[in-house]
């Protein structure tokens, strides 16, 4: 993303300004002027900071802040704080990011793929422990076996753009955001074992989606046409988008 620093930040702060005027009006007021000395960093370079980060697969914020943004990008980001009050600052970024990243989904194709990737917050070992998401991370289990954290549930297109996403608890089945998660799709839908139901087929049918998924062993397989049956084995190139934004 290096190559495409100042486009990235440009189409970020663009955004930063237009959001943050409309986002004001919805504010029921401003409170009490901040004290002491003003954050170095505008919203914008925060949220550019995070996409640089995510975008060249680094795994720890700490090691991406002290050993590449520091002396790599301090160039472009003069006002870069210490680490312990770049990640305070994170807080202020957390809304427009959301509504930055909802700004730029995929466009709607007719073919799609759902899936949902574990977020863990701790170890196992130390969930009577955590602290920092209690009350919100829940006990989950997938083919991998049980954590405790969240499910991040992801729509795509053919053209592995993202179209849709939903974060819950662990605990949540993956079935239930489906409806939510494609309330303006119309099309096919295609998914793994999780995604099996009657009922949610049935109700998708209805809204437009045709749902596909694969079978359990104990079930008879429905005869497909070679083109979906195509687009279905195709399907685990979501495993590998996912992997990607891990």
């Amino acid at each position: 993303m290096l190559e495409r620093l100042t486009e990235v930040f440009c189409e970020v702060d663009d955004f930063c300004q237009t959001f943050e005027a409309q986002w004001q009006t919805y504010l029921l007021g401003s409170g009490a002027a901040p004290r002491g000395p003003q954050p170095g960093l505008a919203v914008s370079e925060i949220i550019t900071l995070l996409l640089v980060l995510h975008s060249g697969g680094f795994k720890y914020l700490k090691n991406f802040y002290h050993g590449f943004a520091m002396p790599m990008l301090r160039p472009y980001f003069p006002g870069m704080p210490c680490y312990e009050q770049f990640v305070t600052m994170q807080q202020r970024a957390f809304v427009p990011l959301m509504f930055f990243l909802l700004s730029r989904m995929g466009k709607q194709t007719g073919i799609y793929y759902i899936a949902s990737t574990a977020l863990p917050v701790c170890d196992n070992h130390r969930i009577h422990r955590h602290k920092t998401f209690a009350g919100l991370a829940a006990r989950g289990k997938t083919s991998r076996g049980w954590f405790f954290g969240f499910k991040l549930h992801l729509v795509f297109n053919n053209l592995n753009e993202i179209v849709a996403c939903k974060l819950t608890a662990g605990q949540v089945h993956d079935t239930k955001p489906v409806l939510q998660l494609t309330k303006n799709l119309l099309g096919k839908l295609f998914g793994d074992k999780g995604y099996i139901g009657k009922k949610l087929a049935e109700k998708l049918l209805r809204r437009g989606l045709t749902l596909f998924t694969r079978v359990r062993k104990n079930m008879k397989a429905l005869p497909l046409a070679v083109p979906d049956k195509l687009l279905l084995n195709a399907r685990n190139m979501a495993e590998t988008i996912i992997g990607n934004i891990k």
